[in-house]
C-alpha cells in the first residue's frame, strides 16, 4: 500500500503583493518545506485550502533595528531567551525576520549578544536573522539616548570581535569618522554589514567610508550631519549614492513626512528600508522602563527620555507600513518593498526571502481590508494573531 504524498497548502481569497504588481483570484501554493511552491488560478490535488477571507498577502516584514520588545530589551537580555522574546512579540505585527539590536555597551554585553545571536541562529528561533551592534563607536555630539560613558574607540580588539563569524547577517552601526582609514574596509571584507549613524561625518568623509564598502545608513536623517546648500553633509551623502540603503522611521515624529518624501525622490525606492528602532514596550505592557540608568516613557506613540530626548521608539512594522502609505503617499507594493524587499536586498538575502515568488521562503503576513496583521508565516508554519 502506498504512502499518500505530502500535502501542499494554498492560500486563497486574498489579494497577493508580488514585487511589482497585485494579482488577484490567484492562490499562493506552498510546500512541506517552508518554501513558496507557485501562484495558481487551479489549485492542485491533495492541497490542504486555507481561505484567507480577503484582504491582501505579503511577504511579511524585514526590520533590521529592533532594540526590544515584549518587555524585553537586548541590552537587558542578551540571551537566547531575551531575543526569543523579542522577535515573537514583533511577529504579533507581521515581522518574519529581524535582527535584535544592542544599543552602545560594554565589550562584555557585546560579547553576549553577539553569542546570543549565534545560539538563536542555532536554535532556529523564528524570525531571528542576526544581531544588529548599533555602537558603542558613536560620536558623543549625537549620542542620542546612547550612553556615551559606554562608547569606546575602534581598535584591533573591537575588530576580532565584531567579524566573528556568524551563520546569519551581522549588522554594526559606527560614526565612521572617528573610525581608523581601512576600518569599514576590514568589518565589510569579512561580512559585516557597516552603517553609518551617530555622526558627525561630513559628505567628504561619509565618501571615504563608503569608498571602503559602507552598506548603509542607520535611521537616516536622525543624528547626523544634514544636507545643507554648501555641505551635503551625511545626509546628501546618502541619497546621492546609488549602491546602499537606508533606514526610515516612519513614526510622523522621528521624520517630518516631507523630509520622507523628498528622500524617496531624491534616492528612488531602490535605497529605502523601514525600521521601527523599536523598544520594550512594542508588544509588551510597560509604559516606562529603564535605559542605561534613565527613565524612558511612552509618549504620543514614542518612547524619551527624561528630558525629551528620543529614545527608540514604539513603533511596529505594521504600523509603519501603514504610515508609508498614509504619510508618504506610497501604494501597497512600493510599501511592501520597503518593509520587505528592500531590507532583503540590503541583508544580501533577496534569494531567499523578501518578496513572494517560487522557490524563496514561505515568510508571509496576511492583511486584512483595515490592513491588520491577521496571520503570518515563517518558513510556512502558520500563527494568528490579532494585532
Amino acid at each position: 500500500m502506498s504512502t499518500p504524498s505530502p500535502k501542499l497548502t494554498a492560500l486563497t481569497g486574498a489579494r497577493i503583493v508580488m514585487a511589482d504588481r497585485v494579482v488577484e483570484g490567484q492562490a499562493l501554493i506552498l510546500d512541506t518545506n517552508g518554501r513558496i511552491h507557485a501562484l495558481a488560478e487551479t489549485l492542485p490535488d491533495n492541497c490542504e485550502v486555507q481561505d484567507l477571507g480577503g484582504g491582501w498577502l505579503l511577504p511579511g516584514f524585514i526590520d533590521t533595528q529592533v532594540n526590544g520588545g515584549g518587555d524585553v530589551l537586548l541590552n537587558d537580555q542578551p540571551t537566547v531567551d531575551g531575543i526569543r522574546a523579542i522577535a515573537a512579540a514583533h511577529r504579533r505585527y507581521g515581522t518574519t525576520g529581524l535582527l535584535p539590536t544592542l544599543i552602545s555597551d560594554h565589550a562584555p554585553v557585546v560579547e553576549a549578544a553577539i553569542a546570543a545571536g549565534e545560539e538563536a541562529l542555532s536554535a532556529g528561533v523564528p524570525g531571528v536573522l542576526g544581531v544588529h551592534i548599533e555602537g558603542p563607536h558613536l560620536n558623543p555630539v549625537k549620542k542620542g539616548i546612547h550612553d556615551a560613558e559606554r562608547f569606546s574607540a575602534v581598535d584591533e580588539a573591537v575588530i576580532a570581535r565584531l567579524t566573528v563569524p556568524t551563520s546569519g547577517r551581522r549588522i554594526v552601526t559606527l560614526a565612521p569618522e572617528l573610525a581608523p582609514a581601512g576600518t569599514v574596509r576590514a568589518l565589510a571584507e569579512a561580512g559585516v554589514l557597516v552603517c553609518a549613524g551617530h555622526s558627525l561625518a561630513d559628505y567628504d568623509q561619509t565618501r571615504a567610508a563608503l569608498a571602503e564598502g559602507l552598506a548603509g545608513f542607520t535611521h537616516l536623517f536622525n543624528a547626523m550631519t544634514q544636507f545643507l546648500s554648501r555641505d551635503p553633509g551625511m545626509v546628501g551623502a546618502a541619497l546621492e549614492d546609488r549602491s546602499t540603503h537606508f533606514g526610515l522611521i516612519v513614526d510622523g515624529l522621528h521624520v517630518h513626512p516631507a523630509s520622507l518624501k523628498v528622500a524617496l525622490a531624491a534616492r528612488g525606492i531602490e535605497g529605502a528600508m523601514l525600521v521601527t528602532d523599536a523598544m520594550p514596550p512594542v508588544g509588551g505592557t510597560l509604559e516606562h522602563f529603564t535605559l542605561m540608568g534613565q527613565d524612558i516613557a511612552v509618549v504620543d506613540g514614542t518612547c524619551r527620555g527624561p528630558d525629551g530626548t528620543l529614545a527608540g521608539s514604539a513603533l511596529t512594522m505594521a504600523q509603519a507600513f501603514r504610515n508609508a502609505m498614509d504619510m508618504m503617499g506610497c501604494d501597497i507594493v512600493t510599501a511592501s518593498r520597503m518593509a520587505s524587499g528592500n531590507p532583503a536586498r540590503f541583508l544580501r538575502m533577496d534569494s531567499e526571502t523578501g518578496t513572494i515568488a517560487p522557490g524563496l521562503r514561505a515568510d508571509l503576513v496576511h492583511l486584512d481590508d483595515a490592513r491588520k496583521v491577521t496571520a503570518t508565516w515563517i518558513d510556512g508554519a502558520r500563527e494568528d494573531s490579532g494585532e
